[in-house]
């Protein structure tokens, strides 16, 4: 077993260890094997960085045993720029949630800390994936753990919320399993990613496949109009659970789209770009603006993250290396910044019992150390320069302007809305005279809290400060894949 595959079986052992333990009475045994799963898992990852050679496209750390040897299935996982961020990034904010949720959830313990870890490492799979059924697997079972996270601990209308998520991922899914079976039988019989990326496909074939992954990699993201699922699922899931889902989960449609749609189906990618730019700039302007009126603040922060999420598909629909790596910065920029917004509402609802705004003001007063991370969450949820929130936007920006003028500058208003809906929030919760009662009473954060934020304001200072060592690792996989993508459209 190499370390990929450690990577990806680690946190699934531990999750398994857990369920094995027992129930609530063995409570504090089973968070400090979590807590031992999560950092070792995390810790697995940090040498797939370091042993990572930049300067070349190839996957790397590349493991390869048949599966389901009938079918020409194989087990066959490896890294690339595009993906390497994203498994380090999944094991990390695992990590934080387990601390996160240490003294909140008194019930269920070992079924809530398992969920988490299992389902950490079965994104890392999706991520890791070079065959087409053993990422439709791991794409799937993801489902699971989330929808059993949801269910168990979430609010009033958990179970509507649960279905809701799985039903709209589920059904946009099984077109893409039609598409990849289409695949299997043009191959002649394999599920390789890279002999699916040289297939000499039609431009009609191709428009169907492209449809078919946009039908369930749209709703993951998740694009406009099929992003209504996203703020009733916060809503209702637990902190840790909008956290993961938020950070980690979304991403795994945009990632779809870099390994599957525009690899796949380069035509018809380039032909609907103009479709995928109209719905991502919908997504960036006016959810931004319905972001503004809501009074809960989760539907905030969730409204929030469909629109910075357009980012990510607007700039992988410009065909640039900017955009492109301007599209990767921004989900991994949104991954710490929306799981510290969500972990940040998750602190002021273990206290008050509320979301809703109104039922807040002059945290600043009571609370002033929390109100301090608070501010700097804020300030890269709206993109400030010197925060990770800046990069991704001004690259993707930056490239729009340079497709088209006007594009770009539909793009920039985003900033405007972010900037407005957030210091809307923030002023309203954290700045004036205490407000009440529940306010006057508030206790500022523990020192597992503070760890909880310090964890994740590390990185989103220094990826603002110095984003050099996230683009260099892309920058050969980005312009691989745009150049088999524009030599596809020549011939």
């Amino acid at each position: 077993m190499g370390l990929l595959s450690l990577a990806i079986w680690m946190p699934i052992a531990f999750g398994v260890v857990l369920l094995a333990i027992g129930r609530d009475e063995h409570a504090g045994v089973v968070r400090w094997v979590a807590l031992i799963g999560a950092l070792a898992s995390f810790l697995v990852t940090l040498p797939l960085y370091v042993d990572f050679q930049l300067g070349t496209a190839a996957m790397q750390f590349v493991e390869r045993t048949p599966w389901i040897g009938r079918f020409n299935v194989f087990y066959h996982v490896g890294l690339d720029g595009i993906s390497l961020w994203f498994v380090l990034l999944t094991a990390f904010i695992n990590l934080v949630v387990v601390i996160a949720g240490w003294e909140v959830i008194q019930r269920k313990v070992n079924q809530y800390m398992a969920a988490f870890l299992i389902l950490s490492g079965l994104m890392i799979g999706v991520f890791s994936a070079l065959d087409g059924l053993l990422f439709y697997v791991f794409f799937e079972a993801t489902l699971i753990p989330m929808y059993l996270i949801i269910g168990i601990w979430g609010g009033p209308n958990k179970i509507y919320a649960a279905f809701k998520f799985f039903l709209y991922t589920l059904l946009g899914s099984l077109l893409m399993l039609v598409a990849l079976i289409f695949l299997y039988t043009k191959s002649g019989g394999s599920f390789d990613l890279a002999t699916w990326h040289k297939l000499p496909l039609g431009g009609a074939t191709q428009t169907l496949l492209f449809f078919a992954f946009l039908a369930a990699f749209a709703v993951k993201v998740p694009m406009w109009p099929v992003h209504t699922w996203l703020p009733d699922v916060h809503v209702e899931a637990p902190t840790g659970g909008s956290a993961v889902l938020a950070a980690i989960m979304l991403k795994l449609g945009a990632y779809g789209f870099l390994r599957f749609s525009l690899p796949i189906a380069p035509d018809a990618s380039r032909e609907w770009a103009g479709l995928m730019v109209t719905l991502s700039l919908i997504a960036v302007v006016y959810v931004g603006l319905v972001a503004m009126v809501q009074k809960d603040m989760k539907k905030l922060v969730a409204y929030s993250s469909v629109a910075h999420m357009g980012f990510v598909t607007l700039g992988f629909f410009v065909f640039s290396d900017l955009g492109v790596s301007g599209g990767i910065v921004q989900m991994i920029a949104h991954g710490f910044v929306s799981a510290a917004m969500f972990l940040s509402i998750g602190v002021l609802y273990d206290r008050v019992h509320s979301r809703e705004i109104a039922s807040y003001g002059g945290v600043v007063n009571t609370m002033p150390k929390f109100t301090a991370f608070a501010l700097l969450f804020a300030m890269a949820n709206c993109g400030l320069p010197g925060t990770a929130g800046f990069v991704g936007e001004w690259m993707v920006i930056l490239a729009a302007v340079k497709a088209n003028f006007w594009l770009g500058f539909a793009a920039a208003t985003a900033l405007i809305f972010g900037a407005a809906y957030t210091l809307w929030m923030f002023k309203r919760v954290y700045l004036g005279a205490v407000a009440n009662d529940d306010v006057k009473a508030l206790k500022d954060i523990n020192p597992r809290e503070f760890l909880t934020m310090a964890l994740l304001a590390i990185p989103v200072l220094y990826m603002g400060v110095y984003p050099k060592p996230f683009t260099d690792v892309m920058n050969s996989s980005v312009a691989e894949l745009l150049k088999h993508v524009a030599l596809t459209k020549l011939n």
